[in-house]
């Protein structure tokens, strides 16, 4: 059975920093899960969702990828083939937190690519900061449940130094959507970061559920973000300026225990 071209993923991210202090927080999320080719069926699932347009909630090309309005899959399927993965055709679908009314703004999107099998084959992690800047990460996936890890190259929170790694933990999507982010630097685990959602239907009734009781849904992952960091500093965290993006936009992940290679930006 072909899955529907637009799903939601209703659940909650926590995030727990080790050092200097310890500090714990989470808070509730909403998801879309959108198929990059079927952008008109996603467009027509449902009035309170749409495509490269207005909309009470809705997707635009431009703010992911290659961010312009153009197809997709090939900035995907290159990014891919960089960790030497190659679909041959399938799909390729994207989590990432919907626009809400007129804002937009996805700390990270993940895009899994399948094979014509419907086996997942490779994840790009489209990591976002509020400054504007954009990196990817990207790995091949041998597994059900993948672990791999790559030197961090983007800055992401003014409370970490742009060294160490990234390990990531990644479960194959089902009725359930599973991914942890670490950073650890000398062994050490500094800070972590999860996913835990459940698969919810995209229609008109949803989305109306989503706008009535979250109605700041996006808008509220900024605001819990710049709250966050207030409470970090005020506890005594050290600022750290933000430094000059790196030079390549992305970075290949190899399986944990093995350093990821960067990719120039003239070659991506």
């Amino acid at each position: 059975m072909t899955a529907p071209a637009l799903n939601l993923w209703r659940g909650q991210t926590v995030h727990a920093r080790y050092v200097p202090f310890e500090r714990r927080f989470a808070y509730n999320i909403a998801m879309i899960d959108i198929d990059i080719d079927r952008l008109d069926e996603a467009d027509a699932q449902t009035r309170f969702f749409s495509v490269d347009g207005p909309g009470l909630f809705s997707f635009h090309r431009k703010d992911h990828g290659p961010r312009a309005n153009v197809p997709l899959r090939p900035w995907a399927e290159d990014m891919l083939s960089k960790a030497g993965v190659a679909l041959n055709g399938g799909a390729i679908r994207l989590v990432t937190f919907p626009r809400h009314l007129f804002y937009k703004f996805a700390p990270i999107s993940l895009w899994y690519g399948y094979g014509p099998d419907g086996e997942l084959r490779g994840i790009v992690y489209e990591v976002n900061n509020t400054f504007g800047e954009t990196h990817a990460y990207v790995a091949a996936v041998a597994s059900d449940r993948s672990q791999h890890e790559a030197k961090k190259y983007f800055h992401v929170s003014p409370f970490f130094d742009v060294t160490g790694n990234y390990r990531f933990t990644l479960r194959t999507p089902s009725d359930r959507l599973g991914v942890v982010v670490e950073s650890i630097k000398d062994g050490t685990l500094l800070h972590m970061a999860n996913i835990r959602a459940q698969r919810a239907p995209a229609n008109q009734g949803s989305f109306l559920r989503l706008a009535l009781t979250r109605p700041f849904s996006t808008l509220g992952v900024t605001l819990a973000i710049h709250w966050q960091a207030i409470r970090i500093w005020m506890r005594g965290a050290k600022y750290r300026p933000k430094p000059n993006p790196p030079e390549h936009n992305a970075t290949v992940a190899s399986e944990s225990g093995s350093m990821g290679s960067n990719i120039e930006k003239d070659a991506a």
